[in-house]
């Protein structure tokens, strides 16, 4: 972005003036002056014209109005841009509100206090408010429409400036000596503004303005500062909101008297005047600063792909680059980085590389050294820091020097590589910007004022004291420069920017200008290549092609002329006598178009075009003129008309060779289709799957399918119905796909990520990896899926994945899920053991004694499983070498071994036992067998492990009072008192209920001694019929083979199952 003075608009009579303001929203510029002088101007709207697009505005005035109602000197001006208000005020303190009104401007409202002058006005961002600041203290704060909304004196308070937040929630009052207090939107004060920018200022100090911009065109980006505060000492800090502990801070170096954003709060404009060296007068200035900035280093490729960053401690103001070097400076140093970017790097490079900064590829140096040249610079920061009484203020460099300018006119020339001092000159100007020429040889400097210069490096001249010096200025001076580039191959051919016109210079005379107001980015082979960037900026986002702009200089544009109207032989001629390589190639292609082969070549070899050579000679080895007329067409990108010429010629194969050069694959595709003949299959696959490729890479899977289908392209098919979420059409693929297939795991892995188990496992087993599809199965919780693989494929880790299974089925509080699990997978002894579990756990809830029962009976069949596993792996294990007796001791012993850890497996049943017992008992007390009852019910005392113990005695007592065995009544009515578990009150009503038994019946048993055993129970004694629950007395009894328990003889005729394991009777 560049400034420079397009229109002066005098004021009649050279009245001064006081206040300027800019309507930015519709153009209106309003002045006013001494004696009252109020004027409002507008210049003439920008033309959309093509041609003018990033050109300066035009300068005439659409609108020059003198407004009449002040007497006095008008001192304030503000613009309502969001109702097309204009509020003046003058030394007398009158306001004066103006309306637009048919084109022109008319007093609206006024208003006098007559008490005070007004110091600033300020309207908040909607326009719905205006705040007005007496210099007494006064503020009154007013509708668009006229009325008062409220009104405040601050007492003792000397007013000078106010400005509304923007969301219009609280105002800034600036006082006259300095200070700035913050209020909320009704006047009430808040707080005074900590002011960062005084700190260490001593003396008077005024507020020289206070802008806040409302944000109504965006921000440069999140969180930008937005609130200006400068005084006139030239010290200013811009702030992101009123309490901002860390604003940016500025030292303008100037007298500042205002301060003003631009509309999108981009730049903040600081005007001023400075005293200037050597003159009596002071010169006026305007200094642009943007909202703030952020410092790194990135190297870029042509594309703008970065390579490799470089992060330092230094600000770099101020960068320069060459095929070799990064060169960044700040005020005081400057910064050398020798870059590498390598295509390929090996492992000793890579070494090397991390080396580097031991090697010297990134230097330091301050700007007072003096460096040999000897590799003496160091990568040490505090160069950076360190002061100098004569700062950097422009670098450029080339492949062979550095030149540093600083800003008393210095201008220092280092040697590259080796940075070493050589020579300094001095200017007489501060350098803005810096430029040499492509031999080194010449500088251009443009210095602050726009003033382009040009200083002669190695010219050596006599100065005015007969020393011989080197270097010389010479006599060519341009104004209003704002850009300049030199040649790439000519150091005698530079372009300037000077306003809106582009100079061509060719040994300092210049040619016609050409109407642009593009930066220039690249001067080769007598064209510019030039860029609008004020325009791309407008939409960054949107760039278009039409904002890059070509521009060839004269004598391309007069030999161009030439060829085209006189002919090649004059042409050659020109271009004999002016000769550059650009030139040359135009001639050579001039030739080709007429197919004049000889001047061609011999315009390709002026301008050592090689690949130019060669294309000549081949084309001077075809007989066919159409031939000929079709290679031309095709080296000048005219695809359309050599393709044309080979159909013509029928010589479809050349025309599909042209389309796959360009990599115009449709085209080929197409041709392949329309030709006659078979068309070449493998060039046909090939076609379809770079058009798949296509719209793959344009994310467009649909289309991409159909071409990669023809194609047969497995692989990205596969891709495409993965990313289309086609997963019917992965899974046929996957079928189509022959066994063993390189892309079946991948198509398996597609299926796992989403989730798709059965289509992965199916996947996996058709590329022979098991191992793969069991994992697939435990990743996705398929447990049974996972199992049942491992045990088709004998997989040996099969138990730890039925540990894993398990435990994540328990986890889930899926126990019985897990027993059937071992149970599926002949693992009988972990499942008996959560099955015992389940079946204490039941127990212990109280469920319902059959339930309980089951679940100790189911658990005790599956130790009996468990037994008889591991006797036939014995067997199998001594088959053939020993008797089976042996062998199935053997069986018993090893699981005598495995089972010591695990206690229930000693007396499986004892669960089944109690809990078979407990409901036997009550079933025959309540059937009426009370003696019987009474027999079942003295064997739970052995199962107190099981049963609670309260619920066996309770059962006991009420099975001898019913048998009137009052004699064990009592034991029981004593085994109960004597309970810890129970509370105090449950063991007072057994002893009441003791009472009342015991003095009605005495506590004796009138029984057979048979009582007595059973109640001593114990070791030795008689095994228990599981049917009745009386003791076997007899030899001959039926033994049930599963559970290996007793049934009396004559009892057993009246089951068909075994009464405690529920078995077949055999």
């Amino acid at each position: 972005m560049f400034f420079y003075l397009t229109k002066k608009i005098s004021i009649p009579n050279n009245v001064k003036l006081k206040c300027v303001s800019w309507n930015k929203e519709q153009g209106f510029i309003a002045c006013g002056g001494e004696d009252g002088l109020l004027k409002v101007l507008k210049l003439e709207t920008q033309t959309d014209d093509a041609k003018l697009r990033g050109l300066a505005p035009p300068s005439k005035l659409s609108m020059n109005q003198n407004l009449e109602g002040h007497s006095g000197s008008v001192q304030v001006v503000t613009w309502n841009e969001q109702y097309q208000k204009l509020t003046t005020s003058d030394e007398n303190g009158l306001i004066i509100l103006w309306m637009l009104y048919k084109g022109s401007w008319f007093e609206e409202m006024i208003n006098n206090r007559n008490k005070s002058v007004v110091r600033s006005m300020s309207w908040n961002a909607d326009g719905q408010k205006i705040c007005i600041v007496y210099e007494d203290g006064a503020v009154i704060v007013g509708s668009v429409d006229g009325n008062r909304i409220w009104g405040k004196d601050l007492k003792g308070k000397q007013l000078s400036h106010v400005t509304w937040s923007a969301d219009s929630k609280v105002l800034l009052f600036g006082m006259a000596n300095g200070e700035i207090h913050i209020y909320d939107n009704q006047g009430n004060f808040i707080m005074k503004m900590k002011l960062s920018c005084l700190v260490n200022v001593t003396g008077a100090i005024s507020i020289a303005g206070i802008h806040w911009y409302h944000g109504t065109e965006g921000y440069v980006e999140p969180d930008c500062p937005c609130l200006a505060v400068c005084f006139d000492n030239g010290r200013c800090q811009i702030m992101r909101h009123e309490n901002d502990q860390n604003p940016v801070l500025i030292d303008t170096g100037m007298y500042v008297v205002g301060i003003q954003w631009n509309h999108m709060g981009s730049v903040l404009a600081v005007a001023g005047f400075q005293k200037a060296a050597m003159q009596d007068k002071d010169v006026n200035i305007v200094q642009f600063y943007t909202p703030f900035g952020e410092f790194v280093l990135v190297l870029c490729n042509s594309i703008g792909t970065p390579l490799d960053p470089k992060y330092i401690d230094i600000v770099p103001l101020f960068v320069a680059m060459t095929k070799t070097h990064v060169i960044a400076a700040s005020k005081e140093a400057f910064y050398t980085w020798q870059y590498r970017v390598a295509k390929k790097l090996t492992a000793l490079e890579i070494n090397q590389i991390t080396r580097s900064q031991k090697e010297g590829r990134e230097r330091i140096y301050h700007v007072d050294d003096t460096p040999s040249g000897s590799m003496d610079g160091v990568l040490d920061y505090s160069k950076a820091i360190q002061g100098t009484r004569d700062p950097i203020c422009a670098i450029t460099a080339s492949d062979k020097i550095l030149i540093v300018g600083r800003e008393s006119g210095t201008i220092q020339r280092y040697s590259l590589p080796n940075v070493g001092l050589i020579q300094k000159y001095s200017l007489n100007c501060r350098g803005y910007h810096l430029s040499l020429n492509c031999n080194s040889s010449r500088l251009a400097v443009i210095d602050i004022s726009g003033v382009l210069t040009f200083f002669d490096l190695d010219a050596r001249v006599m100065d005015s004291t007969g020393q011989q010096v080197v270097g010389e200025l010479l006599k060519l001076e341009r104004r209003d420069v704002w850009d300049m580039k030199w040649a790439k191959d000519n150091p005698d051919l530079f372009a300037m920017m000077e306003k809106t016109r582009m100079y061509v210079f060719r040994n300092l005379d210049p040619e016609e200008p050409i109407q642009t107001s593009g930066y220039i980015c690249n001067f080769e082979d007598l064209e510019i290549k030039s860029v609008l960037l004020d325009e791309i900026l407008k939409d960054p986002e949107h760039p278009n092609k039409d904002y890059l702009i070509n521009f060839e200089i004269r004598s391309l544009r007069d030999s161009r002329a030439l060829v085209e109207k006189v002919g090649i032989k004059d042409a050659s001629q020109f271009i004999e006598d002016n000769p550059h390589p650009r030139l040359w190639r135009l001639l050579a292609e001039a030739a080709l178009q007429k197919l004049d082969l000889y001047t061609a070549e011999q315009a390709f070899v002026r301008c050592k075009d090689y690949q130019g050579i060669k294309f000549v000679k081949r084309l001077g080895k075809l007989q066919s003129e159409s031939m000929k007329q079709a290679e031309v067409a095709g080296y000048f990108g005219r695809f359309e008309e050599a393709e044309r010429t080979y159909l013509e010629m029928d010589r479809r194969d050349l025309a599909i060779g042209l389309r796959l050069k360009l990599g115009d694959w449709f085209r080929v595709l197409q041709l392949l289709k329309t030709g006659s003949g078979d068309a070449d299959d493998s060039l046909m696959e090939q076609a379809n799957n770079a058009i798949g490729d296509y719209f793959a890479d344009r994310q467009k899977w649909l289309n991409a399918v159909q071409y990669y289908v023809q194609g047969r392209n497995q692989e990205r098919l596969a891709e495409c119905y993965y990313m289309l979420e086609d997963y019917e059409g992965l899974e046929n693929l996957a079928i189509s796909l022959p066994e063993n297939h390189k892309l079946l795991p991948e198509i398996a892995q597609m299926f796992v990520r989403v989730g798709m188990c059965e289509q992965a496992v199916t996947a996996f087993l058709k590329c022979s990896q098991p191992k793969a599809a069991v994992d697939t199965c435990v990743h996705l919780n398929q447990w049974n899926k996972a199992v049942e693989l491992a045990q088709n494929h004998n997989m040996k880790e099969i138990g730890s994945l039925l540990a894993r299974y398990a435990s994540h089925l328990l986890e889930k509080n899926k126990t019985l899920d897990a027993i059937a699990l071992y149970r599926k997978a002949n693992y009988f002894l972990d499942a008996a053991k959560l099955m015992f579990k389940v079946a204490d756990e039941e127990a212990k809830k109280g469920s319902k004694p059959l339930r309980v029962k089951k679940l100790y009976v189911m658990s005790a069949l599956l130790i009996e499983q468990h037994h008889e596993q591991m006797k036939n792996a014995q067997r199998g294990k001594v088959k053939g070498k020993s008797s089976e007796a042996t062998s199935a001791l053997a069986g018993l012993l090893e699981e005598e071994v495995l089972s010591t850890t695990d206690r229930f497996t000693d007396n499986a049943w004892r669960g089944a036992e109690a809990y078979h017992f407990f409901i036997l008992a009550q079933r025959q007390l309540y059937e009426g067998y009370v003696d019987a009852a009474l027999k079942t019910a003295l064997h739970l005392k052995d199962y107190e492990d099981i049963i609670p113990p309260v619920e066996i005695y309770s059962l006991l007592a009420l099975c001898a009072c019913a048998s009137r065995a009052f004699g064990t009544c009592s034991k029981a009515f004593i085994k109960l008192e004597s309970l810890e578990t129970l509370s105090s009150e449950q063991k007072q009503q057994y002893e009441d209920l003791a009472l009342e038994i015991f003095t009605k019946h005495a506590p004796k048993d009138n029984r057979k001694p048979e009582l007595g055993s059973l109640m001593e129970g114990g070791e030795g004694k008689l095994p228990t019929c599981v049917a009745t629950g009386s003791p076997i007395t007899e030899d001959q009894f039926w033994m049930c083979s599963v559970c290996k328990h007793g049934v009396l003889a004559q009892e057993i005729s009246h089951y068909s199952f075994c009464p405690l394991c529920h078995s077949p009777v055999g």
